[in-house]
């Protein structure tokens, strides 16, 4: 099992690393990272590493078997020895860019209080898909609660429970086409806010801001009919 560095510390830049395996597919992997791995709509993250005598980009990383982080190098790249010592670097502003995308999804399901049927994030713009049969009436009103809240600076925090508890709190979890990180006997949740007054608390194995200061000013892009009783909301960083 790979060490995720980045759910014990989300804002870690830089990291040192061994390479534990060259998977047959070119794949590195590490006994230890800081690149976030593609799951639950936010993307793997890039970077690269750095060993004596070489160095390679890394285009994405990718949950593997047994608890695995996969790196991916880009096309054409020299891979490091397996058991090399290296040095891991993220690129920093688009994962940050995904941090800030989170968090802002997470309250844009705060003051759209439906079911989520899908959803994506990305370093420009990202999306929530919503079991909303009619589009929302005000859509600049939207907009201006959505960066309201987010102006409120409210801290996010993650706390854990069990599979069980989870199974016992089914209100926890708003996605309906993604299932919460589970089957490791816990969960972790993402908490926006202070008890007892927090607006948000539900499952999720993204990386997120400290704050939702941190955000910065929110648009909301196009709101798109995607069938009956679908509508997509798209959202972009100011």
């Amino acid at each position: 099992m790979t060490e995720k560095l980045f759910m014990t510390d989300p804002y870690l830049q830089e990291a040192p690393g061994r390479v534990a395996q060259i998977t047959r597919e070119g794949g590195i992997i590490l006994d230890r990272t800081i690149f976030y791995a593609e799951g639950g709509g936010q993307p793997g993250d890039a970077g690269t590493l750095a060993w004596a005598g070489g160095e390679t980009a890394i285009a994405t990383a990718r949950k593997g078997e047994g608890g695995t982080v996969v790196l991916m190098p880009a096309d054409s790249a020299t891979l490091p020895p397996e058991g090399a010592d290296l040095t891991q670097r993220l690129d920093w502003d688009r994962r940050h860019r995904h941090m800030r995308m989170h968090t802002a999804l997470h309250l844009l399901s705060v003051i759209v209080p439906l079911p989520v049927t899908g959803g994506a994030i990305g370093a420009e713009k990202s999306r929530l898909d919503f079991a909303m049969e009619n589009p929302p009436e005000d859509k600049a009103a939207l907009e201006d609660q959505l960066n309201a809240l987010a102006a409120r600076d409210l801290p996010v925090t993650e706390e854990w429970i069990t599979d069980a508890e989870l199974e016992a709190n089914p209100g926890l979890v708003k996605t309906m086409s993604v299932k919460p990180p589970s089957g490791a006997g816990r969960v972790r949740l993402v908490r926006i806010g202070p008890e007892p007054d927090s607006v948000d608390l539900q499952p999720c194995g993204g990386t997120h801001v400290r704050t939702t200061g941190e955000i910065g000013e929110l648009r909301i892009g196009k709101v798109e009919k995607k069938g009956r009783l679908n509508r997509r909301i798209n959202l972009h960083l100011v």
